[in-house]
């Protein structure tokens, strides 16, 4: 058998594994370890397995992200996912579906803070889907829109993707995360107008809340100050070179914990919970990148991405349809597989490529992490329709599915202006 058709058959087998729900990175390690027996030996394959968890699980560049995801857990458990839903809803929630515009914009500010979408979606879950529950909100609104903001984890900086694309691609970290502002932004309203839109033309979808006074929207928008002062804290200190992307992590965690602290928001029952949900979210995300690394040494033996990106490359096409294609490509993917996991297949086949054609890598990181957002609301693996539906027991997936397509409207539109306008994720990167 050729090396090519066993690695059809590892993809092929991989894809059957996440279809039963396998752990991404596990089902990644296994077909790898097994495809590298065949193809090389089964001593290799020991060694290469030993070799790659070695140097995923001891190298520095990868240290940022425990303190990226320490950070968000310290958030969290000091309640300011519930300040931050409290300010939005203030500001929102007189308006019709204001609840679920609040839980977009609650979403937006957690994912500054975080990184992580799945973390987003189940945060936000757990606070904004009983208030919506509680003033008779369309569950399919409801739940879609949760499941929709929590995507914004990864595209609103600090996102886990960015820093594995930049250490992948040696790409500016801080540069990536500048990218991310104005897209992450962009979506933010994208989402906010097609829930307007929707619950304008039908208010049963949607009931307005009581309106705030002026002076109690100001008091709930300090009381979520300091996700504001934590995200100028490690986007300035990374824009100005003050921070290494780790250093930035470190800060952002200390200080969260600072914060908290001062505040008397944090119990030690809550610190202990930060660092076990901490340590194994980090662990899940390194298993996933280890994983990945060794599945992509099985898909080298086997040449699969060099004749992939040579039968791109050589496409009679112009540079923009082959730039459609590997969009195509990665939103197919992305209906399958894990944004990181992705992301980490996929990039060292398809980046040389795009940089040959003449495409800025900054933007290239922004439109994909755009395309393989719409991966984690999309069947079959969609992980956080998944994600909320263990939130939401009493509510399908079939009407959480139902719920996420408008907004999946707005995510491929967001995408086309980032393409047609690529200054979008490039004005900020162009200041550093």
């Amino acid at each position: 058998m050729s090396p090519s058709a066993v690695g059809i058959i590892g993809i092929c087998v991989l894809i059957l594994l996440l279809l039963l729900r396998m752990p991404v990175g596990f089902a990644m390690a296994l077909v790898g370890f097994a495809g590298f027996c065949y193809l090389v030996s089964p001593h290799a394959a020991i060694s290469l397995l030993a070799k790659d968890f070695w140097a995923q699980f001891s190298s520095y560049s990868l240290t940022v992200i425990p303190l990226f995801v320490l950070m968000g857990q310290f958030a969290f458990h000091s309640g300011g996912s519930h300040r931050l839903y409290k300010a939005a809803y203030a500001w929102l929630g007189h308006l019709p579906g204001g609840l679920a515009m609040a839980t977009i914009g609650a979403c937006g500010c957690f994912a500054a803070i975080c990184g992580s979408s799945p973390a987003t979606a189940a945060t936000m879950g757990t606070v904004a889907l009983p208030e919506m529950k509680r003033y008779n909100y369309d569950p399919a609104l409801a739940t879609g829109s949760v499941a929709a903001g929590g995507t914004l984890g990864i595209l609103i900086p600090p996102s886990v993707v960015f820093i594995i694309y930049g250490i992948m691609t040696e790409q500016s970290i801080g540069k990536l995360f500048a990218g991310g502002i104005f897209p992450g932004i962009l979506l933010m309203a994208l989402f906010i107008i097609v829930i307007y839109i929707r619950c304008r033309h039908n208010p049963k979808l949607g009931p307005a809340g009581p309106r705030t006074g002026f002076a109690d929207k100001m008091s709930a928008l300090l009381g979520g100050g300091e996700v504001i002062v934590l995200f100028a804290l490690v986007m300035g200190g990374l824009f100005l070179g003050i921070f290494t992307p780790t250093e930035a992590g470190a800060a952002g965690a200390f200080c969260t914990l600072i914060i908290a602290i001062v505040k008397k928001q944090l119990t030690w029952k809550g610190f202990v919970a930060s660092l076990g949900d901490a340590t194994r979210t980090a662990c899940m995300i390194l298993i996933i990148v280890t994983g990945a690394t060794v599945f992509g040494h099985f898909l080298a033996v086997t040449r699969i991405p060099f004749e992939l990106a040579n039968w791109v490359s050589e496409l009679p096409l112009s540079n923009v349809a082959v730039m459609g294609v590997i969009l195509l490509i990665y939103l197919a993917g992305g209906c399958f597989m894990d944004a990181l996991a992705l992301i980490l297949l996929t990039v060292p086949i398809f980046y040389p490529v795009v940089i040959a054609m003449g495409f800025d890598p900054i933007w290239f990181g922004v439109v994909i992490v755009l395309v393989t957002e719409m991966g984690l609301i999309t069947p079959p693996v969609g992980i956080n329709v998944y994600v909320i539906n263990g939130v939401a027991k009493d509510v399908s997936l079939q009407t959480i599915f139902k719920g996420i397509l408008p907004f999946l409207a707005a995510m491929i539109i967001c995408t086309v202006v980032v393409l047609v306008f690529p200054g979008i994720a490039l004005y900020l990167p162009g200041l550093l």
